[in-house]
């Protein structure tokens, strides 16, 4: 799993390898009003995209990978990616 972050300033799904952030240019227009979606993340893990919300990008709930052949889960905080510890 890669441990930091790297963020993409231009949309090019090319680029998006593991731990790969793009912030939507929509940021806080869609989804959930109390937590809308902020970003593409390529998980750490496997590389797959998917959308995070801005709780997900302060690091204030945990991520889970959405493929069926990951099961990657993980805290993001400032630039790094933090593994998430089972309870």
């Amino acid at each position: 799993m890669v441990a930091e972050l790297s963020v993409l300033t231009e949309w090019i799904p090319e680029q998006m390898e593991p731990g790969t952030v793009f912030v939507l240019e929509n940021a806080g227009e869609v989804g959930e009003n109390e937590d809308p979606y902020w970003a593409v993340l390529a998980c750490p893990s496997c590389g797959t995209l998917g959308l995070i919300t801005r709780r997900q990008v302060a690091g204030l709930i945990p991520v889970l990978c959405g493929s069926s052949q990951c099961s990657a889960h993980f805290v993001l905080r400032d630039e790094s990616v933090l593994p998430r510890k089972p309870n």
